[in-house]
């Protein structure tokens, strides 16, 4: 066993709702008296502002965060265009570098005990042309949180998700069921498939829509600091 200082959330695709589990896995630790950060180190889709570009998924994971740090910190990589982060540092000249990222992570780390790092896109999503966000996760050594997008399709994504999960070594500490097409029909089907197929518990169930808002969100996830998991 060991100490954990955090969680990295990853998701089935992109869309599925990562940053509002984010943010609401964030309150949730809050509530459980721990000081919670939320970091987003890649981030393309964004608009400029008066102090340069800024992405909302970010700005969100800022908001819902313990404490209010630069914004750089937060999120050290920040694209214009919405689209594929190593595409986006090609065109822009400006490649991502995981020692740059640490050494954001490391500095986060002093101003609270838990940070919250949310990935982009899905588990492999390249971020130049050796490296994927998995080897972003693997280098923060941080169990990984599945959001697991439901809707046609969740099965394959899913179960293809924690396998690459498992081959990386990290441990997948849980799974979030978030229901983002309510007219699927097999909704409670998939769900039950996926509790007994995927090897981690299902930390909740958030319906469609039910609240844009993390803080009553998180009341619908069984999360804390102290779960049991070994690598």
């Amino acid at each position: 066993m060991k100490p954990q200082h955090g969680f990295f959330i990853t998701g089935t695709d992109t869309g599925v709702g990562k940053t509002l589990i984010s943010c609401a896995i964030i309150h949730e630790l809050i509530q459980q008296g721990h000081q919670v950060i939320g970091m987003k180190p890649v981030a393309a889709g964004a608009e400029q502002s008066l102090n340069g570009l800024r992405n909302e998924d970010a700005l969100e994971l800022m908001n819902a965060s313990y404490s209010t740090l630069d914004y750089k910190l937060i999120n050290p990589y920040c694209y214009e265009e919405a689209i594929a982060p190593h595409i986006a540092a090609d065109l822009t000249k400006l490649p991502i570098d995981l020692k740059h990222i640490l050494s954001h992570y490391q500095e986060l780390r002093k101003h609270a005990d838990m940070i919250i790092v949310e990935g982009a896109g899905g588990w492999l999503v390249p971020i130049n042309a050796q490296q994927t966000l998995a080897d972003l996760a693997i280098m923060l050594d941080l169990p990984v949180i599945l959001v697991v997008g439901i809707r046609l399709g969740c099965l394959n994504h899913a179960l293809l998700t924690q396998h690459a999960i498992k081959d990386s070594g990290l441990p997948l500490a849980g799974w979030v069921a978030n229901i983002i097409d309510p007219d699927n029909p097999t909704i409670k089907e998939n769900i039950s498939y996926l509790t007994k197929h995927i090897e981690s518990p299902l930390l909740g169930i958030t319906p469609y829509q039910a609240t844009t808002c993390p803080k009553e969100l998180s009341e619908k996830l069984t999360i804390g600091a102290d779960m049991s998991i070994t690598k």
